[in-house]
This record gives structure tokens, C-alpha cells and sequence, in this order.
């Protein structure tokens, strides 16, 4: 073999060693997903998938750069026979070994969970379901599922108040009970034994401390501190076994929110959420009341009001009274102002 032969053969071999090490450092350190992007891309991986699963997920977004090198290395990381479902975020400019190891690991990225703002359960349902993989469907059957609420210490008509508003670090491959035991878990801590104290000492349970929370919040939803007053009124009403008249029992009812004005005749309407028709609390929330909601039942403010109207001036505030005479005064003031703007109902 001649000499330039020789060194032809050796160029070759080091071009081709240089070229290959080159791209398998490639493959461990330039970035292949999510390249050039500002925002992070969340990859579902549901029971049963299969790599061709992930890798159709990642194609059809355009998240990976380099199919080939996506691949190879997770063959090499035996990640293409050990797929993991769950859900996880693959940040702007990631590596193939920081996400295939991520995958293989199974390490997930929980679903930032927050609800507020809820009236009804299938509200509730709307806005939880759709984060998880068990979905609407298996959510709105547990909580109808009368065996299933009893797990919990309440019926159906009341199991909404197991959910504190607050933000939540779940899982999105959660089985449903497993959510449902996780936000039991989260009403447990809240109900801790000073609350407990308070609420037994207003003769009244947790849960009905929410039923009365709900109603407090619906009277009062933009002025919070006006709470404890609210609360403090409809307490001396139980306390007197007077019904609690509360207007938005009647919305409840009639499934209307949006009635601005409550006529006599729709206060007769019959249901056991009309408290003008029913004395004690309804049979469940009408709301999900929040956190400064049941603490402004938990902490009332102490006073002899009985009645209460919303100001005349339409400030977001109420009117409170002691006697009959002084509500109806206040009632008629607020009656004509409606009648000035021509507020009908």
C-alpha cells in the first residue's frame, strides 16, 4: 500500500470519526425541540401509547428539528419501549437527552388547577373535566353518584362544597377518585380544628357553613368586607327561626341570575332553594363560595340587624336594619330609584 494511499485512508477515517462525533455531540447538546420558539410546548401522553404516539404529538406541532437523532437517542435510552403516559412541558430549545429522559422518567409536569367564580356543579365539572384525562364525563357521574359523594361525608346536592377555591398542583392522569380523595384531602386542612370550633359554636356544620357562605356571597360578590356584616344578619335570623329571605335563593330557583329586581310573584315559587317559601338553609350551596366567604360566616360581625336591602345609591352596598319600619323605608328608597332608571325586572 503506497504512502499516500495510507494517508488518504487516514484522512478519510478522521473526517468521517470528526463528522460522526460532531453529530452525535449534536445529539446530546444543540437543542431539537422546540427550536427558535418562545413557549414551551405541552405534550398529553394517555394509557396505551405507543412511541409512535409521541412522536405523531410532537410531528404534528412541529416540535422537533431533527426526527432522526429524536429517535435514535430514544432507542438508544430504551425510552421507545418504556412509554409513560402524563402530561409534560417541553420548554423552548431542549435537548433530545433533556426530554427523552424526562419521558422515560415519567416525570410530569402537574396541572396548575384554580377554580373560582363557580355557581352551579355543572360549572364546576365545565372547568375542571377538560384539564384532566377522566374528563367531564366521569366527573359529572361521581359527583351524581350518591355511594360516591357518602365516601365523603355529604350528598350530592352539597359535595360542591368539598372544593375550597384555591390553586391546586394535580397530576393530569389523576384517576377520578383519586381527584375526588385529593380535594377531601384540601377540605380536611381547611376545616382544621379552629374553624370546626367556630362553626360549632354558631350550631352549624362545615357544610352548612358553605351553604350559608354561598348565599352570603351571591348578596355580596364585589365588596367583600361588607361579608361578615351579611353573615351576621342571616345567623340572627336562624338563631330566631325566621326564614331567611334571601333573593338570590329565588334566582337559584328559577335557574335566572341575571334578575336584577325579584318580583312578589316569583317569590312564591316553589322550591326548597326558595328560602321566602322554606325556613333554614337550602338544600345545597348556590354557589361555591370562597375562602373570605366562609371565614365571614366563621367570623360574623355581631349586631341586631334582620333586614337589609341594597342601597339606593347603587354603590354595591346594603341598607341594614333592625325593625320591619325601618326595612320598608330603606326597601322604598331602593324601589325608586329602580323605578327612576325604569328597571323592570
Amino acid at each position: 500500500m503506497s504512502r499516500n494511499l495510507k494517508i488518504g485512508i487516514f484522512l478519510t477515517l478522521t473526517i468521517v470519526t470528526v463528522t460522526f462525533t460532531f453529530y452525535f455531540w449534536q445529539m446530546y447538546r444543540t437543542p431539537n425541540l422546540q427550536v427558535g420558539k418562545e413557549e414551551s410546548f405541552v405534550l398529553y401522553i394517555p394509557k396505551g401509547a405507543t412511541f409512535k404516539t409521541v412522536t405523531d404529538s410532537l410531528n404534528k406541532y412541529d416540535v422537533i428539528q431533527d426526527h432522526v437523532s429524536f429517535a435514535f437517542l430514544s432507542k438508544v435510552k430504551k425510552y421507545q419501549e418504556n412509554i409513560r403516559p402524563g402530561r409534560y412541558v417541553i420548554p423552548p430549545d431542549a435537548t433530545n437527552p433533556e426530554v427523552i429522559n424526562k419521558l422515560r422518567e415519567g416525570k410530569q409536569d402537574p396541572v396548575r388547577l384554580t377554580f373560582n367564580n363557580i355557581r352551579l356543579k355543572k360549572d364546576l365539572v365545565r372547568r375542571i373535566g377538560p384539564r384532566f384525562l377522566f374528563g367531564e364525563d366521569k366527573l359529572r357521574e361521581a359527583l351524581s353518584n350518591p355511594e360516591m359523594t357518602a365516601k365523603y361525608g355529604l350528598d350530592t346536592a352539597r359535595i360542591i362544597s368539598m372544593f375550597i377555591p384555591n390553586t391546586y398542583d394535580i397530576y393530569w392522569d389523576v384517576p377520578v377518585e383519586t381527584f375526588l380523595d385529593r380535594m377531601h384531602s384540601e377540605y380536611n386542612k381547611f376545616w382544621n380544628d379552629d374553624r370546626k370550633a367556630k362553626a360549632k359554636n354558631l350550631n352549624l356544620t362545615p357544610d352548612e357553613v358553605s351553604v350559608l357562605a354561598s348565599i352570603v356571597e351571591e348578596e355580596q360578590g364585589k365588596m367583600p368586607d361588607e361579608r361578615p356584616r351579611i353573615a351576621g344578619l342571616y345567623l340572627n335570623r336562624l338563631s330566631r327561626g325566621m326564614p331567611l329571605q334571601a333573593d338570590p335563593t329565588v334566582k337559584f330557583a328559577l335557574g335566572d341570575f341575571g334578575i336584577k329586581r325579584v318580583l312578589n310573584y316569583q317569590l312564591m315559587f316553589d322550591s326548597p332553594y326558595n328560602t321566602y317559601r322554606y325556613a333554614g338553609l337550602p338544600p345545597g350551596p348556590i354557589r361555591l363560595p370562597d375562602i373570605r366567604s366562609l371565614d365571614a360566616v366563621l367570623n360574623p360581625e355581631q349586631h341586631n340587624y334582620l333586614y337589609m336591602c341594597a342601597k339606593a345609591d347603587f354603590s354595591g352596598y346594603h341598607a341594614f336594619a333592625e325593625t320591619l319600619g325601618e326595612h320598608s323605608l330603606n326597601a322604598q328608597q331602593y324601589q325608586n330609584a329602580l323605578n327612576k332608571l325604569q328597571i323592570k325586572k
